[in-house]
């Protein structure tokens, strides 16, 4: 008896285990249905349109051509669809945008020429494996050959404007030997020297022409595609408000002539901290300043409340349709 009673207490507990079993697959099944349903209505991912025509630095883009159009196509997508990236450019453009384009301006260069910029940094001051280094990645040797002051204390690769005049200098320079802009950024990108090897070699000089190493052969169509998203990015998919992107912070210039011995005690003079002298400073490369020769700099700091002034709030929450 009791052997029959354990034998229906372990049938009855298989059935439920096994009932159990099935409507939880059931149920998940339903959720991942459910699931499925929601994200194919809210989640779609979409081949970029390629405009009907394209113009670098005011020069005829021949995407005609099946591979130039596959390259600029596939760096579209790729810059498209690194999202968080593709944002924080678009972030950071809004800050250092407006100083890069009066420079560009002032020094005859194209304004395409700002999104190299974003092509060789990112808006950053990274250093590359190689040494280059700032937002318009210089070597040493090219930058000191180009004016930049490169010390131990002072490296002005690290300075927005006076970097952004070297490359002025460089791009004007390089035009004058290729009368192509496209060769004038690939020149950028490879060198001078690497570049006329190839075309020596290939017998052209037109850089759509031309098969370079692989970071060369994409270097001029990123920059395309970095300006048709940049000055456009609502028809990437890209939407965001004017409050989401990275203020100007206003500030003032201060003169220095002489020696710092301390650029702690020089901040806090001037009502702001170490920290907020480096970040809007980023070429002063110690905590002093020996300027043996007397040399004049600028520096700038925050104007007031610059730091803490709530820039976000103030701004609109329209959405706006392109970076300028």
């Amino acid at each position: 008896m009791k052997k029959l009673t354990s034998t229906i207490l372990i049938s009855f507990a298989s059935v439920g285990i096994i009932s159990i079993f099935i409507f939880a697959t059931n149920y998940f099944k339903l959720e991942d249905k459910q699931y499925n349903k929601l994200r194919d209505s809210t989640y779609s991912v979409y081949a970029l349109p390629m405009p009907d025509s394209i113009t670098f630095a005011g020069d005829y883009v021949p995407i005609e051509n099946f591979d130039v159009r596959e390259a600029l196509d596939k760096e579209l997508h790729k810059i498209t669809y690194w999202h968080s990236e593709t944002f924080l450019y678009l972030k950071r453009a809004h800050r250092y945008f407006p100083i890069i384009e009066k420079i560009l301006k002032e020094n005859g260069i194209h304004d395409d020429f700002k999104y190299l910029a974003i092509t060789e940094s990112g808006l950053t001051d990274v250093v590359s494996p190689s040494g280059a280094t700032g937002f318009w990645q210089f070597l040493k040797a090219t930058g000191k050959s180009y004016g930049l002051e490169i010390n131990k204390e002072v490296d002005e690769r690290y300075n927005i404007e006076k970097a952004t005049v070297a490359a002025c200098k460089y791009l004007k320079d390089s035009y004058k030997k290729y009368n192509d802009w496209a060769m004038v950024a690939a020149s950028y990108n490879t060198g001078q020297g690497n570049l006329n090897k190839q075309v020596a070699k290939q017998k052209t000089s037109n850089y759509y022409d031309l098969l370079l190493n692989s970071e060369t052969s994409r270097y001029v169509y990123r920059i395309i595609a970095f300006k048709l998203i940049l000055s456009n990015p609502q028809a990437y998919g890209f939407k965001f408000r004017e409050k989401d992107l990275y203020p100007v912070i206003p500030t003032y210039e201060v003169k220095l002539d002489s020696s710092v011995t301390n650029f702690v005690d020089f901040a806090k003079h001037y009502n702001t901290n170490y920290k907020m002298l480096k970040y809007f400073n980023p070429w002063l490369r110690d905590n002093f300043l020996t300027n043996k020769n007397k040399k004049s700099y600028t520096i700038k700091l925050p104007v007031g409340d610059a730091r803490n002034k709530n820039y976000y709030s103030e701004t609109s929450n329209k959405i706006i349709n392109k970076i300028d």
